[in-house]
């Protein structure tokens, strides 16, 4: 993902930042390009995160590559 490209990024995972990373080199293995983004919150309140839903690390995909990539997320958590 370059700056150039005006395609938005959509999130398709929030997690801790250890499984963000593991989801993020998952979509890169089949070439999907994926970013991640932390929220901070989950990292410089963790209580209140519980309040406010999930804190942690969102992993972000190119808009074009996000069913794709929802499959694969999903398809990962079913092989827990």
């Amino acid at each position: 993902m370059t700056a150039d490209d005006k395609t938005p990024l959509v999130e398709v995972f929030t997690g801790t930042p250890w499984e963000a990373e593991l989801v993020k080199g998952l979509l890169e293995s089949v070439d999907i390009e994926a970013a991640l983004k932390d929220d901070n919150l989950g990292s410089m309140a963790p209580a209140m995160t519980v309040n406010f839903g999930p804190g942690g690390m969102k992993v972000l995909v190119s808009a074009d590559d996000y069913e794709a990539a929802v499959q694969i997320v999903e398809n990962r958590e079913i092989k827990k």
